[in-house]
């Protein structure tokens, strides 16, 4: 990921915070089948090697899984907020005009090599994980021991679980660093007010600091 040095984010606890704050993931992989994409829920265990390790599942009938297995890295994106930035939201435009639109964003990725596995006890044990994860904030949470053991024992054998220790974590958080502050309010200001929540979420990540130089077309 091109990620020049005024978007660099190195914080390993922010890092994770976004990573679990994305939802839905894109899991990218190359083998014998050329290019493939999957977006899956994924699991962080934050303590398990340098990085942390993801855990995550496939159909059965998905081919990806096979990359994995082969040994071939993947590469693991976790898309945060973004937003179009207008020129018009920066003061400096009435100083001297010399201003482009662009795009604010953030975005990390994570590559490894995963190790594939289809025990069906290992397997219980993520989908149980990755359940209770997502029913957490429901008044009464559905839980993998509600359904019929036959059942889920059926459902179990028609997927193949993961675990891709992280290798290598970046994290670019393109947050109108390279402006000054007082442009820096404005595209604050201007997100905030949006009707669009996604144009808030994105302002609310943005704080005002010395902008760093700026060099053409770092998007």
């Amino acid at each position: 990921m091109y990620t020049p040095t005024a978007f660099r984010q190195d914080d390993l606890a922010t890092l994770h915070r976004q990573m679990r704050d994305t939802r839905l993931p894109t899991l990218v992989s190359h083998g014998t089948q050329g290019l493939l994409a999957s977006h899956l829920p994924l699991l962080l265990d934050p303590d398990e090697g340098p990085f942390g390790t993801l855990y995550g599942h496939f159909a059965r009938a998905n081919p990806q899984w096979r990359d994995l297995a082969e040994g071939q890295p993947a590469l693991v994106i976790f898309q945060g907020p973004d937003a179009y930035v207008s020129p018009s939201w920066y003061p400096s435009k009435a100083e001297h005009g010399e201003v482009v639109p662009t795009w604010n964003y953030i975005s990390v990725q994570a590559q490894g090599r995963a190790e594939v596995f289809d025990d069906s006890e290992r397997l219980l044990q993520l989908v149980s994980r990755l359940s209770a994860r997502h029913e957490a904030t429901r008044e009464r949470p559905w839980a993998v021991s509600d359904a019929p053991s036959a059942y889920i024992a059926k459902q179990l054998r028609a997927i193949v679980g993961f675990a891709l220790p992280i290798e290598q974590l970046q994290g670019k958080f393109k947050l109108s660093q390279n402006r000054s502050q007082a442009d820096q309010a404005g595209v604050r200001e201007a997100l905030a007010s949006s009707r669009d929540s996604r144009d808030r979420e994105l302002a609310a990540h943005i704080s005002y600091r010395q902008p760093t130089p700026r060099k053409p077309h770092e998007h």
